[in-house]
Order: structure tokens, then C-alpha cells, then sequence
């Protein structure tokens, strides 16, 4: 049995009111751009727990550093928002295989996030008790799509794909890579569920949807996907555990003085 595919349109992006709210049966996507002055980039780095400026400092370049450094920084600053906390008080735990969480949360209301960010663009998704996974990824001219997903698409995926006129291959190929990280990522258990396990749509105006799981033939009707626009030359998707919830996008950070 799969999930049914969910077809609305993605909202636009606007800019959060002083209060935000965010209910159970809600997701909020934020999107932020990674380069930033310098006087932000500092406030961000003074708000870092110490393991996460020993991973800034262990990136090689500059630019990478900072970008880092700024997407941890949103991270905190948009938990902060939802959990009344201070961004620089909030401390994350790891699962097994990396998945990050809020330390200390309580089961009730808990929330739940995740994050991807691409070449100098970040997308956050936000809920609450339920699981959730985002993947953002900037299109690629230089890749042999068709060789990567014989690689690491399911069967299905592959010939779907190849049906496919050359010139649509591509942007389908964004597609589905984006859909089976969102999922991989909602799940939270990393690649011990291979890419090639599971299947999901990626033709031009097809909603997105996982269309089959081969280790639980029943695990495709738990989840909800929805493919993301973020920005121009961009693909992005989003992955949430059960269905009958509504999408707000918000932009980071407002403007307004």
C-alpha cells in the first residue's frame, strides 16, 4: 500500500510574525542563505556549543567554515523561537547514526527537525511529534545522472527514469535524489536502509510520493512527501511522518527594522 501523494501547491515564503506558533498538526520550513557579514557570523559563532565550533574549525576552507557556522547558528536561533529558550542555552543529542535532536524534551509537544543546506542556501523543517526529514540540493550540469542512479536508484526508479526524454533526465533525477534523502532522513537510521530498498515518483508533474518499500510493504503508507521550491537551480523535498498536516515556509530572517 502507498502513501497518498500529497498535490498542493508549496506556500510562499514570508517572513514569521513576532509570535510563532507551531501545532501538531503543522510543519514549518524555514529558508536561509548562509553567507553573511562577518558581525553575524560572530554573534552566531558566541552562541556555538564547543563540539560545534571544534567541527567548524576542522573544515578546510574559509567560506565552509563560515557557512557552518551560520547554519548552525539559524538552527539554534530558529529553535530557540519555538522552544522560549535562548539560542545559545539549547543543547542537541545524537542518535546512533548522527540524527541530531533538542536535549531534554519532553515527549509531549517534542520537537522534531531537520536540516539541509547546498552551496550557500539552508532549508530547516520544524514539528512536533512527529518525525521529519528535508533534503535541499543545487542542480549539477557536470554529473552523469543516469550513471549514478544505476548505482544507487531501485530498479524501478531506473527504468522510470530512462523512459524519460534526455532532456527531462536530469531535473528528474534531482527529484528523486532529493525525495529518497527527505525519507532517509525522516527515518533517522542513515544508508542502513540502502537507496536502491525503496521507491519514489520523480516524472515532470507527478506528485511526490514513496511508491513502495521492499523491507515493510506497509511502511510507504506512514509517510508523507512533498517536493519543495526553494530557489532557481534548486531542488528540495520534504518527508513527514503521517499525513493530514499543513505546510507554512518562512524566510530567515525578517527584514523588517
Amino acid at each position: 500500500m502507498k502513501a497518498e501523494p500529497i498535490a498542493s501547491p508549496v506556500p510562499p515564503w514570508r517572513f514569521p510574525p513576532e509570535t510563532l506558533l507551531l501545532g501538531c498538526d503543522e510543519v514549518h520550513v524555514w529558508r536561509a542563505t548562509l553567507d553573511q557579514p562577518p558581525s553575524q557570523i560572530l554573534r552566531f559563532l558566541n552562541n556555538l556549543a564547543v563540539d560545534e565550533r571544534a567541527r567548524a574549525e576542522r573544515l578546510r576552507f574559509k567560506r565552509d567554515r563560515e557557512r557552518f557556522i551560520v547554519a548552525r547558528g539559524v538552527l539554534r536561533a530558529i529553535l530557540g523561537f519555538y522552544s522560549n529558550r535562548a539560542p545559545e542555552c539549547l543543547s542537541f543529542c545524537y542518535s546512533s547514526f548522527g540524527k541530531p535532536a533538542l536535549a531534554g524534551e519532553s515527549d509531549r509537544g517534542a520537537i522534531r527537525f531537520s536540516l539541509s543546506h547546498s552551496h550557500g542556501v539552508a532549508l530547516y523543517a520544524v514539528t512536533r511529534r512527529r518525525e521529519v526529514g528535508i533534503d535541499l540540493e543545487r542542480i549539477r550540469f557536470d554529473l552523469a545522472v543516469v550513471e549514478i542512479a544505476e548505482r544507487f536508484f531501485s530498479r524501478r526508479e531506473l527504468a522510470m527514469l530512462r523512459a524519460l526524454p534526455t532532456e527531462l533526465q536530469r531535473e528528474a533525477f534531482y527529484r528523486c535524489w532529493t525525495r529518497k534523502e527527505a525519507y532517509i532522513k525522516a527515518r533517522g537510521e542513515g544508508l542502513s536502509l540502502p537507496l536502491d530498498q525503496f521507491d519514489v515518483s520523480l516524472a515532470p508533474g507527478e506528485p511526490a510520493a514513496i511508491l513502495g518499500t521492499q523491507h515493510d510493504p506497509s511502511e510507504a503508507s506512514r509517510w508523507s512527501l512533498r517536493e519543495l521550491t526553494a530557489a532557481p537551480g534548486y531542488f528540495a523535498a520534504l518527508a513527514v511522518e503521517g499525513h493530514g498536516w499543513g505546510l507554512t515556509c518562512w524566510q530567515w530572517p525578517d527584514p523588517r527594522p
